[in-house]
């Protein structure tokens, strides 16, 4: 009886120790948040936005979505705010710059002013941008 429970403890610090050690290699990479520049970019039309990006935006329009996307030479980035009961709404940025090792996106959305002539159709705010190209993590605020 005594052999069956040391077996079965050994098998539990085993199983504790292999854990320990996965989990202590898997790691978040720390990011650095001091700006060490602007990033410059372009707010995107509908028609200027590539299709397959497109697709996946008209796919997940309904709810919150942070997408990004890259070609050869650009980084896209962007952000929905899913469905909205009336038209009327617009997104400003407010932050988006570069760090040693990522690329922070900021957005707010706006919601239409009091007594302004709305839609009363559902919308799907979103808003699409283009910058240079970068193989770093985007990190949305």
């Amino acid at each position: 009886m005594k052999r069956g429970i040391i077996t079965r403890g050994k098998w539990i610090v085993l199983a504790v120790i292999l854990m320990l050690g996965i989990f202590g290699g898997c790691g978040l990479e720390k990011t650095d948040e001091k700006k060490l520049e602007d990033l410059t970019y372009t707010i995107l039309e509908e028609k200027e936005i590539p299709q397959e990006f497109l697709a996946v935006i008209e796919e997940k329009k309904e709810q919150m979505f942070k997408l990004t996307y890259t070609d050869e030479e650009s980084l896209y980035i962007a952000v929905g705010y899913g469905v909205q009961q009336t038209g009327g709404y617009s997104i400003s940025v407010n932050q988006c710059y570069l760090t040693q090792n990522a690329v922070y996106f900021d957005t707010t959305l706006i919601g239409p002013s009091k007594g302004e002539q709305v839609n009363e159709a559902k919308s799907y705010p979103y808003l699409v941008i283009k910058t240079k190209y970068s193989e770093k993590n985007v990190v949305f605020q």
